[in-house]
């Protein structure tokens, strides 16, 4: 037998007989766990400060079985991330105290003002009471929320990308921009991350995966400065680095989201073109996921760290997060959502999964499912469409695990109240199901081990795909959410090659605005509808190429016009395959509002600051501080942040439709409301209806569900994700939409 041969036959025989011993049932969401209610609004004095599921687990007669709790000589240990609002970024004092209570600090990430620590159970009240901490938060689990790809997003579009074939093809393909990939490892030595010359695209390889937490070790301080030229910098970075491993992805998840996102096509094997959505964007890759597929939220937040702080320096302008974590937590206290409002803020645009919880267990739909960071109103939060195997757009519908929104994380008030976020989420769906990506090998031509996820399902996941496998070409077929999410991060990094001047909030903006709605969906379903690259391209190059640096520098005025000069308009329909389609013409703001009107980008609107985010009647500004001194680039390395209420200013601006109104109260039988069908919204704002604002807005509360209402009607809902422990299997292994495995897996509807 030749080496590609004895390699497939070899893979077969193990996952054939792994196969069928690894079949159970997902475990599903448990009933909310008891004790009291830990969050009282933000901002309040009198707030506790410490989650709902922490309290929990300190509450609990014994030690719950969750990974964040342990018992260690008869005494409850938990892992913590605690958000600090410490006037010292190092929180110096903070790590003293941790220390002298008999905990240990683990991470500090001065960037995001956090710190991640171990500390005895009943000492987390006493940090909790610290004026200088704003919430402690258990150091939750994150995992994976698990070309024909061209055509059917528009990718292949006039004024986007033609000529497209294995080999070649002229037009927008992501150069120089960079995607930060989170998640299990990138495969450096695969051919999809070459580009013409046969140079690979994978500009770093690091793993920020924390080891030291396993330990339980308590009475230390291992945390670490960032300064630049400094050498705890320089030892760090070596520490981390991964550029060189030959098993850089033992998992496989991440090298096939990074295929999906900028993947090139195959040279040489006789597979269909399975060129991605930016061929030629540069890869980051930052791994903060196991062989397993599993991680932590610290894990996670070190790794957005890393993509900010090196954000200027290697123009990583995306970041894509196909992962999840479960949270009881609002938006305003959850810690990975404070992690990414920073990266939104320092000027990257943050792509994440919206979960793979859209039914049940008994597959009934559930509404209010959508897991964090997707749950923060800064991201561009994906669900999951389903093509039918062509590249018609017409039959698409929303996949059935696709998490449906409203977000249900909270607060709970003095009085005991507790309150739910409910905003509109998803923002957008995208294609994410069966699509074939780059399947992660050990970079050894000698010994090309498959990596975890193809071993254990080598049928499903790799025979299915139909493809003769060679090593460095080796493919396979993922669904979810997951593989959905980087979908759009391929557009956006095609958007700001044609237009680098984009913010996040107005990328986002424009990618609702330009999608196409589908058919019998609504808006906690399919968000403003199904990605649309032709238009979000088109919409992008009407616009000015200098909003970001005038937005930083202050100097962009609230109505100042946002066409570049001799731009208007472009006509708001697009053209995919040769069916005509009316874009959403629907934006989400302020959290649970919807919006419309050429005056969203015809006029700079305060909101498309990325250090500004609005949501549930708050607005706040977060503001990145760059370190500076002798020998450091200006503006350059992030420090840390400040975050501030920013109420009583502009956020829209006249001439803006505000559709509320026109979706009317929220209705699951009526179709009302926050229940309306996107296409049916969609075709009266086309028709001109909605109320045009004289006046703009300051603050307005946009679409409150009514939960009374809403339970009346028998709607399944979710109340805030807590799972067994503590984490959300983001994507499930759905077969038929039926049967359900532990691997955190989904595969293709029928």
């Amino acid at each position: 037998m030749n080496l590609r041969t004895q390699f497939t036959v070899l893979i077969e025989r193990r996952a054939l007989t792994r196969f069928f011993k690894r079949l159970m049932t997902l475990t599903t969401a448990l009933a909310m766990l008891g004790g009291q209610p830990a969050f009282a609004a933000p901002g309040n004095g009198q707030a506790k400060k410490v989650a709902k599921d922490l309290q929990a687990v300190l509450d609990a007669p014994t030690t719950p079985n969750v990974k964040w709790a342990k018992d260690i000589n008869g005494a409850r240990q938990v892992q913590v991330v605690i958000m600090s609002t410490s006037t010292d970024r190092e929180m110096t004092d903070l790590r003293t105290n941790i220390k002298g209570l008999g905990g240990s600090v683990h991470v500090r990430m001065p960037g995001l003002r956090a710190v991640t620590a171990t500390l005895p159970a009943a000492k987390v009240a006493t940090i909790a009471a610290r004026s200088d901490v704003f919430t402690v938060a258990p150091n939750r689990t994150t995992v994976r929320t698990a070309s024909t790809l061209e055509a059917m997003t528009g990718a292949t579009s006039t004024g986007v990308r033609t000529n497209s074939t294995k080999t070649t093809y002229t037009g927008l393909d992501g150069t120089n921009i960079g995607i930060a990939v989170l998640d299990s490892g990138v495969m450096k030595a695969h051919e999809a991350f070459n580009n013409a010359s046969g140079v690979t695209r994978v500009k770093r390889n690091v793993s920020v995966i924390n080891t030291t937490q396993a330990n339980w070790t308590t009475g230390l301080d291992g945390s670490s400065s960032l300064m630049p030229g400094s050498s705890e910098l320089a030892a760090y970075e070596k520490a981390i680095a991964s550029d060189s491993a030959s098993t850089q992805d033992a998992q496989g998840h991440g090298t096939h989201v990074a295929s999906i996102a900028a993947g090139r096509a195959a040279t040489f094997n006789v597979a269909p073109d399975l060129t991605s959505i930016a061929p030629n964007a540069n890869i980051y890759d930052v791994r903060v996921l196991d062989n397993l597929g599993r991680g932590t939220i610290s894990d996670a937040m070190e790794g957005i760290q890393w993509a900010i702080y090196h954000a200027k320096e290697f123009n990583i302008r995306v970041l894509n997060l196909s992962l999840a974590a479960a949270s009881t937590d609002s938006w305003q206290t959850d810690p990975l959502c404070a992690a990414v409002r920073s990266a939104t803020a320092a000027g990257l645009t943050v792509v994440v999964a919206a979960g793979n919880f859209g039914k049940n267990a008994l597959g009934q739909e559930q509404f209010g499912a959508i897991s964090a960071p997707g749950n923060d109103p800064s991201v561009i939060t994906v669900g999951s469409s389903n093509s039918k195997d062509s590249v018609s757009r017409s039959d698409d519908t929303v996949n059935l695990f696709s998490s449906r929104g409203p977000t249900r994380g909270g607060w709970t008030d003095t009085l005991g109240v507790r309150h739910s976020d409910n905003l509109l989420k998803p923002d957008l769906v995208a294609p994410g199901n069966a699509l074939i990506g780059a399947a992660a090998t050990k970079a050894s031509a000698n010994q090309p081990t498959w990596n975890n996820l193809a071993a254990q399902y080598y049928t499903e996941l790799v025979l299915s795909t139909g493809i003769t496998q060679t090593y460095g070409e080796t493919q396979m077929e993922l669904s979810g959410t997951s593989i959905a999410a980087p979908v759009v991060s391929g557009a956006v990094a095609l958007m700001l090659q044609q237009n680098p001047g984009l913010t996040p909030p107005l990328v986002k903006a424009i990618l609702q605005y330009t999608a196409q709605p589908i058919a019998g969906a609504n808006l906690l379903q399919q968000g403003a509808g199904l990605l649309n690259i032709h238009g979000a391209v088109a919409l992008a190059s009407a616009l000015r190429t200098d909003v970001a640096s005038a937005v930083e520098a202050g100097t962009l005025a609230s109505g100042a016009s946002l066409l570049a000069i001799g731009k208007t308009m472009p006509a708001k329909t697009s053209t995919i395959n040769g069916s005509a389609f009316n874009w959403s013409r629907i934006a989400f703001v302020g959290g649970n509002t919807v919006v419309s009107g050429d005056a969203l980008f015809t006029k700079f609107q305060p909101i498309y600051d990325p250090r500004i985010t609005w949501a549930n009647g708050v607005v706040l500004k977060r503001q990145p501080i760059y370190w500076s001194g002798s020998g450091i680039a200006a503006n350059t390395f992030v420090k840390n942040f400040t975050e501030s209420d920013a109420p009583n200013q502009t956020l829209l601006t006249s001439g803006v439709v505000n559709a509320n109104t026109l979706a009317g109260t929220s209705s699951l039988t009526g179709k009302t409301g926050t229940f309306i069908p996107t296409a049916t919204l969609s075709g009266w704002l086309v028709s001109g209806s909605g109320l045009i604002l004289s006046e703009g807005i300051i603050l307005s509360e946009g679409l409150i569900l009514s939960e009374g209402l809403i339970l009346s009607e028998g709607l399944i809902l979710s109340e805030g994700l807590i799972l067994s422990e503590g984490l959300i299997l983001s994507e499930g292994l759905i077969l038929s939409e039926g049967l359900i495995l532990s691997e955190g897996l989904v595969f293709a509807e029928p």
